[in-house]
């Protein structure tokens, strides 16, 4: 049974992140790092690892490779296995995104967003939850969006995507309930990182979201939300207005968000 009246602490601790080159996953390692906590960072980008592993080799494992890779996700389990030592925290964070209307998009771009950002998820934290089990003190963090809460128009694929993580977390979350491993998700806003530059088959869309956090204050925010046990966290004025404005009145917030001809 999971002790909620005590306060995860990182310090000594082992963790998985995963898109952790940059954005969210990057200042989540690197605040983790900073506490005494052993990060097994995941990421596409090797250049990008290899520079944080020489300031912190002692306490930073690049683990490069794309997490829809089944191979890559052997190899995250193999490191892992490799401290000998129970996983204590798993942070799935890696994700892309999609901009544009869902009738003219290639089939190939709904696909590419759902591996990313749900079934790899699924399956890393399939593999990794033995080692999770392990832990007296877990947390499976996932990261996910406001946009997993309320949707907007021309972002089908991504919401869909992050509606499937939240539904997953809620239902994991109470499948482990009697266990040692607690499930947070965390939902930000719009996030100032290179997420939209790496979008998936999005022409020359553009994002019209308002207001943004740094990565830093949402990595921060989403380790508070680790250390605290919570169940669910959304951030921002603006996200938690969108959120619980739909929550209250779908119907109104149907007509608000409703796309209109040009």
């Amino acid at each position: 049974m999971i002790g909620f009246g005590r306060r995860w602490d990182p310090t000594g601790k082992l963790a998985v992140v995963t898109g952790a080159s940059s954005g969210i996953g990057q200042s989540i390692a690197m605040q983790l790092v900073s506490r005494d906590c052993h990060v097994i960072a995941v990421a596409r980008r090797q250049q990008r690892l290899d520079e944080l592993a020489e300031s912190y080799s002692d306490r930073f494992t690049p683990v490069v490779g794309d997490i829809t890779s089944e191979s890559t996700r052997q190899r995250i389990v193999d490191t892992v296995g490799s401290h000998g030592r129970s996983l204590d925290l798993l942070v799935n964070n890696a994700g892309v995104g999609a901009i544009g209307p869902f009738e003219s998009a290639s089939p190939e771009r709904l696909r590419g967003v759902m591996e990313v950002n749900f079934f790899a998820v699924a399956e890393l934290t399939r593999s990794l939850l033995p080692m999770l089990r392990r832990s007296s003190d877990a947390v499976i963090c996932n990261v996910s969006s406001v946009l997993g809460h309320c949707a907007v128009p021309d972002k089908s694929e991504y919401c869909a995507s992050k509606f499937a993580l939240h539904g997953w977390s809620d239902s994991l979350r109470a499948e482990l309930a009697d266990q040692s491993i607690g499930v947070t998700l965390v939902s930000p806003s719009t996030t100032r990182s290179e997420f939209f530059d790496v979008l998936v088959d999005s022409g020359d869309a553009v994002s019209k979201s308002l207001g943004s956090w740094p990565p830093q204050r949402v990595a921060r925010a989403a380790i508070k939300a680790i250390e605290r046990r919570r169940s669910e966290v959304i951030l921002s004025v603006g996200g938690k207005l969108l959120v619980y404005a739909d929550r209250l009145c779908p119907p109104l917030m149907a007509r608000v968000l409703r796309k209109r001809k040009r």
